[in-house]
């Protein structure tokens, strides 16, 4: 998984899986998700105002 932050346009893309995207889905104005050639989640992307949706300074990884 990476995430990727652009601060020119405060937006934010999560790579979840390293295959190519065939479909986007819009789920809201701001954010759209992005799917495989089976419908299988690869990517998330928050277009705008990414920081109302995520707090930019405490991302963290858990791993159990």
């Amino acid at each position: 998984m990476k995430i990727t932050h652009y601060q020119e346009t405060d937006s934010i893309y999560i790579d979840l899986a390293e295959k190519t995207s065939s479909e986007t889905k819009e789920i809201t104005k701001d954010i759209n998700i992005d799917l495989d050639e089976q419908g299988n989640l690869v990517g998330i992307d928050i277009h705008r105002n990414a920081s109302k949706f995520v707090d930019l300074s405490g991302i963290a990884l858990e791993k159990c």
